[in-house]
């Protein structure tokens, strides 16, 4: 599992049942540079193997020089993308599991010697979990760990001090600019929080062109304070969302992260089935504007047009109304309390 963010989280749970089962098991993970930077230190992670894709045939020579003359015993071919299949393929060990030839794209069931039997479609997290089940390794207590780790402990809470309330991340940028919400709304929704709820917005995310315009734009319209901390390292990113009251996030990797730190998410989802890549927790808080009203559609990798142009802020308030409800923290000494009289 080399690349995207999102689903080296929900690859994480593999990796800390796995060395549950047998803890001295020696665990090593190919990654590109970006999900490696929020990995690496991970308790359960023996060693990361940087493939820089940006690369290009040069990272397979790299990863083929970094390879030789090392044997590993068992490979989980978790990613089924033509990059993974390559790196597979470099990789000595007599067992290589990959998934069936239905789901394998890209060829890639040619490189595994082993394959997960068919199974229907499920969330990812679960189909992940089908490794784990064929290889006799129970998946629960289902675990992340994520962090912050104890050595992050300070860092986190000076992070968390420069904020006078409870933090409420606002995950604004996506990979698809048609997967994201309006700015507008944004700035509406930050105003809201603010206002009615007695939570510091603050936007999380990366820095690409995109996200900083939909920042000025939201700072444009917003009436009360807005912080950012678009650009952040992926570790600030874990920090400020495990010390968060709540995260509201597109469906990109704060999502998923938000999940993993157990951190109350609401997801905005529209193009791309929820019941599959929604988020694992807090399905009550999820905006559905995937499925038509009652409908109860099946999990399925169909993508939908349109976006989340039909959702409105009243749409999202009714789902931060709903988390106030049922997992706003009371607890004193919590950076996510949310003060008594809001």
């Amino acid at each position: 599992m080399m690349s995207a963010i999102g689903d080296s989280v929900h690859a994480l749970p593999v990796v800390t049942a796995l060395k549950r089962h047998d803890p001295t098991l020696h665990l090593t993970w190919i990654l590109q540079p970006g999900p490696a930077s929020m990995i690496a230190g991970h308790p359960e992670v023996d060693e990361i193997i940087i493939f820089e894709r940006s690369r290009g045939l040069g990272a397979y020579r790299d990863m083929r020089r970094k390879l030789a003359r090392r044997r590993f015993d068992l490979v989980l071919d978790l990613q089924v993308y033509f990059k993974a299949s390559v790196v597979t393929a470099l990789i000595d060990a007599p067992v290589k599991l990959g998934f069936d030839r239905a789901r394998a794209r890209d060829f890639n069931w040619l490189v595994t010697t082993h394959r997960i039997p068919p199974h229907a479609p499920q969330h990812v997290q679960d189909q992940y979990f089908e490794f784990l089940e064929y290889l006799g390794v129970s998946a629960e207590p289902v675990e992340w760990k994520l962090g912050p780790w104890p050595h992050e402990r300070e860092a986190q809470r000076a992070l968390l001090a420069k904020y006078d309330r409870p933090v409420a991340c606002l995950a604004v940028g996506s990979s698809e600019a048609r997967r994201e919400w309006d700015p507008v709304c944004w700035a509406e929704l930050s105003d809201a929080l603010h206002r009615d709820f007695g939570l510091q917005p603050v936007l999380i995310g990366g820095a690409s062109p995109r996200e900083l315009e939909s920042e000025r734009r939201i700072r444009e319209v917003a009436t009360h304070p807005i912080e950012s901390m678009l650009g952040s390292s992926l570790r600030e990113m874990v920090w400020l969302i495990e010390g968060a009251a709540l995260t509201i996030s597109l469906n990109s990797a704060p999502l998923h992260i938000s999940v993993a730190v157990n951190t109350p998410v609401v997801g905005l989802m529209a193009r791309r089935n929820p019941k599959r890549t929604g988020p694992y927790r807090f399905r009550e808080l999820m905006v559905d504007a995937y499925g038509e009203p009652g409908e109860d559609y099946p999990i399925s990798l169909e993508t939908r047009p349109g976006g989340l142009e039909k959702v409105s802020v009243e749409d999202v308030l009714e789902k931060v109304r709903l988390w106030r409800e049922r997992y706003r923290i009371s607890r004193p000494e919590s950076p996510r309390e949310v003060p008594a009289d809001e």
